[in-house]
């Protein structure tokens, strides 16, 4: 395992991102936290240079093991990995919902949970829907939760941008238990929203035809060639391509073939499962978080099928 990702727990099986190892049973956030070795805090310490202490700033300090994890200022509230998830034990208590992994990334700068929701159905294919939730303690950001739906029979990621339903959300403050209960309801019913909303677009975009010469077009725009590039860029990028274009080719992908939702689907496959022609050590964690943030090459390839 990459030292970018230093501890993680997976539920019974791998995970849809490849990542993690087998545990006997789903546990509540703090048992999780434990189990992926996350039960640590993060210590305000005070930053000096030239035996000076630096005014307005602090750096965050693991306590595990006295590690950097980010230099913010001294206004910056920290969020605690058991603060942070313990919000979603609100979810896991309504029965709804079931923790399957948890982990860090970037030597513990992001920690995560991923809680699986009850199992959907988009145009006939099983979806598995999953709440990701992130805390960082570099000061890039506060507590997000992500809704990343995933088709079953190939493990490809859907995580579309919709102009009707929103995919992300931020939680800034974890209040007391009601308020927890009134979020996680909140939580829940946006992530609901989201899938009901990507049925539709799902439906659309069935409909819709994409020709050979159309994939062509949106494969060279999503990874062009230029005199500039040097011979090792170029041949990346033509590895991508090709890797791509035997996307579009895959056998599950038969029934929606030249239509805008089997292309979206090829784009997913590329982005969630094809590894790069030159593989370093994070790079299953760098795919990672780009599919559960979003990943420009989904995203611009999205927007142009749409406008096709």
């Amino acid at each position: 395992m990459s030292t970018n990702v230093e501890t993680m727990f997976s539920v019974r099986k791998k995970p849809w991102h490849g990542l993690g190892t087998i545990v006997e049973s789903a546990p509540d956030s703090k048992h999780a936290l434990k189990l992926a070795d996350l039960d640590w805090y993060v210590e305000p310490t005070k930053i000096y240079a030239n035996g000076k202490e630096i005014e307005n700033y602090q750096a965050n300090v693991r306590s595990s093991d006295g590690a950097v994890l980010g230099i913010v200022t001294n206004k910056y509230d920290i969020v605690q990995n058991e603060d942070a998830f313990d919000f979603t034990d609100s979810l896991i208590d309504t029965g709804y919902v079931r923790y399957e992994t948890a982990g860090s990334l970037n030597g513990g700068k992001t920690v995560w949970l991923l809680a699986k929701l009850p199992e959907d159905k988009i145009l006939g294919d099983s979806i598995d829907k999953y709440l990701v939730f992130m805390n960082s303690h570099d000061g890039k950001g506060a507590v997000k939760c992500f809704c990343t739906p995933v088709r079953v029979v190939c493990q490809n990621t859907l995580s579309m941008a919709l102009e009707s339903a929103k995919r992300s959300w931020s939680f800034k403050h974890m209040g007391d238990l009601n308020s927890k209960l009134e979020e996680a309801k909140q939580t829940l019913f946006m992530a609901d929203k989201y899938i009901e909303n990507l049925k539709k677009e799902a439906e659309v975009l069935a409909k819709k035809k994409i020709s050979d010469t159309d994939i062509h077009t949106v494969i060279k725009t999503l990874f062009p060639i230029t005199p500039e590039m040097s011979e090792r860029q170029q041949n990346s990028i033509k590895y991508n391509k090709e890797a791509l274009l035997k996307c579009f080719e895959a056998p599950d992908l038969a029934n929606f073939k030249n239509t805008a939702w089997g292309a979206i689907n090829a784009l997913s496959d590329f982005v969630s499962h094809t590894d790069p022609l030159r593989i370093t050590s994070t790079f299953k964690e760098k795919r990672f978080e780009n599919v559960v943030t979003g990943h420009n090459i989904f995203d611009t390839g999205v927007e142009l099928l749409k406008a096709i």
